[in-house]
């Protein structure tokens, strides 16, 4: 009898939980998908697995998409709202948020970082070979040069990974180069099941497997770690050697984009799960948010996945966006995310815009087609006429009769730069001149468009509308002066990257550093031409794009070559090493300065400054941070117990005393004051150094304080020996409002810096800025 009863009793607890689960939907309940946060120490013992408790507990098996257990313990699953809520009351569920959808961020940038063959880190870390990079994007075009196993030793005995096959990739498309790929589409198959605005995966367009359709993961993927690609170019243009950061690291791809569709928050968690599992040492996620806001560290499962992976040791890499240069639009802001945002580097691709009465106007262009050799067009700007849409080139927004041979001029934003080229092409134009607004400024980035087209800054967008306006018979050609190498100044901060200061913590600044991010060459997809257009039926073998997500796999690259000389180092020091070591001037050893306002730029553009890996290799001096102090900043902000464990996994107890924000080990410091206070304040930062140079050193604390501001370090020297590698400091700042000379940001800017008076120079910006109350 007592086995019978031991038998029956948790059938029917199971039977009884799931008699609650609705069979099916009434058409008045709204369905969507959820991701459940759930504390994995409530399972009760009757579940062999927590699969079991899930699905007996919360949702049917047929609702549930992802069970999370390594990163994040949970699931996700497409149930009613009512459901929804009514399982956030259950005392195991930590959090519940709704499945959103991300957006992607959309070679001679290794020397651009300080890399060179014989020498340097290149060489001490064999390229990379022993370091597994993980990259979360739309997939990979395995066949690309780029992806080739030549020459690569066996892969690491630690991974665990899988090739999972599909539509057009099969087990060898995977080798040595290529270890691992996956796909995640549940979370977005049920977004477009639940109709709205998401489109069900096009399989005519899209394939169900890690196959890249869309060209944007190839392009990361390669960028961090491609191989040597000989003869390399887009079209002519860019001709030389492509190669990645790391060229010899070893690649798993985690296709969680689709094209034209973007990803799903649930599908991005699913994919750290199994990154993590698999063994992968680095990740690299080009991705962010598509609403413009940045939701809460316990709301934001990239945010979650990241800890998860950077607490057993994964170093995340991710993009700033693309939203700069309005202030505060930087993205990706927990700080144990790396966040990257873009730089230009030594090369470009001008054109001219030469006008009727001999002007020449300087643009930029990636056009390859047949050229216009000097002939001169009638011009026409459709924006004359005081339509909205036909200035910007809209789709059905052009007059045939009114564009038909001639170059039309396009206002920028609203549609793809390259999408107008088409709309003129389709209108009977025969060029096309696209012109920056104020917000864009003079930040240009080269596109190959399929007719002859420029792109021009706001003064000269300005100029050339001028001339249309007061001239009776505006003309104009295109002159396409193909690759110019030794640009100068470079880098200068790319007008669209996104800026500070960090939306939600202004304590910790963001962005962390950029990195190339304008006009850079990789692999490339065949699914798509070079625009990304269905009608451009273009082939080529490498592209080159733009954006903060160009910028990212630089900077995952370069970990993995820290890594691979330091594999003793934390994700925290490699990014300690990287910002502490950036460069904040350009070729021309000026201040860099910012594309879309021609002036300097300062730490709110491009955080500590530009990726200088030569000198990221031997920083002398680390800022670490371990789990602890990610976990006691969670509880400074504000988190309770319950919303730390959400990010953490692990049940927190906040200290006593409540811990103060900007005492976390970052390696800047950003000091906040209030515009009501009337006399002198004074803040006291407290930083710990580990030394991972020279056994015996001594540094030197050296102060560029900001205008304005009293700034003082106890104590000034710091002497590390054999026994003693950590030394702890204080930074007093002290402003006053009234003797404060603000920039537009309402900040000023300076650094602290440790030197040995020999090579190492650790360099930290600080930040000193009025907040004003709520």
């Amino acid at each position: 009898m007592a086995n019978f009863f031991s038998s029956f009793l948790p059938l029917l607890f199971l039977l009884l939980i799931s008699s609650d689960f609705p069979k099916s939907f009434s058409s008045d309940q709204t369905v969507k998908t959820f991701i459940f946060r759930v504390d994995s120490e409530s399972k009760p013992s009757i579940f062999p697995t927590h699969y079991h408790w899930y699905t007996s507990e919360f949702a049917e098996p047929t609702r549930i998409l992802h069970v999370y257990d390594t990163v994040f313990n949970g699931f996700s699953a497409v149930v009613t709202e009512t459901h929804a809520a009514s399982l956030s009351n259950h005392p195991s569920v930590l959090a519940v948020f709704e499945d959103r959808r991300r957006e992607l961020h959309t070679t001679r940038s290794p020397q651009f970082l300080g890399l060179r063959n014989q020498h340097g880190l290149w060489s001490d870390s064999d390229y990379g070979s022993d370091v597994i990079i993980g990259v979360f994007d739309t997939g990979i075009w395995p066949e690309r040069r780029s992806f080739s196993d030549t020459n690569l030793g066996p892969i690491p005995a630690r991974w665990k990974g899988v090739c999972q096959t599909g539509a057009k990739f099969v087990a060898k498309n995977c080798n040595r180069k290529l270890i691992g790929a996956r796909f995640f589409s549940k979370g977005h198959e049920a977004a477009a099941g639940l109709g709205g605005p998401i489109a069900g995966i096009n399989e005519t367009i899209e394939y169900m497997s890690p196959r890249d359709a869309d060209g944007h993961g190839t392009h990361t993927a390669s960028t961090a770690a491609g191989r040597h690609s000989f003869r390399a170019s887009m079209e002519g243009y860019a001709a030389g050697i492509a190669k990645g950061v790391a060229p010899k690291a070893r690649l798993a791809v985690y296709k969680v984009c689709w094209k034209n569709s973007g990803c799903f928050d649930s599908d991005i968690l699913a994919a750290f799960d199994a990154a993590v599992n698999d063994g992968v040492d680095v990740i690299s996620i080009s991705i962010g948010g598509g609403d413009g806001i940045s939701s809460p560290y316990y709301l934001d499962p990239i945010a979650i996945g990241a800890y998860g992976a950077v607490s057993r040791g994964v170093f995340v890499s991710s993009s700033a966006g693309n939203d700069g240069p309005n202030l505060m639009s930087v993205t990706n802001l927990a700080p144990w995310l790396v966040t990257v945002g873009a730089g230009t580097i030594d090369r470009n691709f001008p054109a001219d815009v030469i006008l009727g009465d001999g002007r020449r106007l300087n643009g930029v262009s990636l056009y390859s087609g047949e050229q216009l050799k000097g002939k001169m067009y009638p011009l026409v700007y459709p924006g004359k006429s005081g339509v909205l849409s036909a200035s910007l080139c809209m789709e059905n927004s052009l007059d045939p009769r009114v564009v038909k041979g001639k170059i039309v001029i396009c206002d920028r934003g609203s549609s793809p730069r390259v999408a107008k080229g088409l709309v003129v092409q389709k209108a009977g134009g025969v060029g096309m001149i696209l012109a920056n607004g104020v917000s864009n400024g003079e930040g240009l980035v080269g596109d190959a468009h399929i007719l002859p087209a420029c792109a021009l800054g706001s003064d000269e967008g300005d100029a050339v509308k001028s001339y249309v306006s007061t001239s009776a018979n505006p003309t104009a050609t295109i002159d396409f002066k193909g690759t110019v190498i030794g640009i100068k100044p470079a880098p200068v901060v790319a007008s669209f990257t996104g800026r500070g200061p960090n939306g939600l913590n202004p304590e910790i600044l963001k962005p962390d550093l950029i990195a190339p991010g304008v006009n850079i060459l990789a692999a490339w997809t065949d699914a798509v031409g070079p625009t990304g257009l269905d009608s451009d039926q273009r082939k080529t073998e490498f592209n080159i794009l733009s954006g903060t997500s160009m910028a990212c796999p630089h900077v995952s690259g370069a970990a993995a070559l820290l890594k691979s000389a330091h594999p003793d180092w934390s994700p925290a020091a490699i990014r300690s090493a990287m910002m502490t070591t950036a460069s904040i001037t350009d070729n021309k050893n000026q201040p860099m300065i910012d594309e879309a306002t021609g002036k300097q730029s300062t730490p709110y553009d491009f955080g500590a400054g530009h990726l200088n890996l030569d000198r990221a290799m031997d920083p002398g001096l680390i800022y670490d941070i371990t789990n602890n102090d990610y976990e006691n900043f969670l509880c400074a902000i504000g988190y309770n117990p319950k919303l730390v464990q959400v990010v953490t996994r692990s049940p927190a107890v906040c200290p006593m005393k409540k811990p103060l924000p900007e005492n976390l080990n970052y390696p800047s410091i950003a000091a906040l004051f209030s515009t009501t206070s009337r006399r002198p304040t004074s803040k006291t930062f407290i930083r710990t150094v580990t030394n991972v140079g020279q056994a015996n050193a001594v540094y030197v604390a050296k102060i560029e304080a900001p205008k304005g501001v009293r700034v003082t370090v106890k104590p000034v020297e710091l002497v590390f020996t054999p026994a003693v590698k950590k030394r702890s400091f204080f930074v007093t700042i002290t402003a006053d409002s009234k003797h404060l000379v603000l920039d537009n940001s309402g900040a000023v800017f300076g650094s602290l810096s440790w030197t040995d008076g020999n090579k190492h120079v650790v360099r930290s910006p600080v930040v000193v800025a009025q907040l004003d109350p709520l």
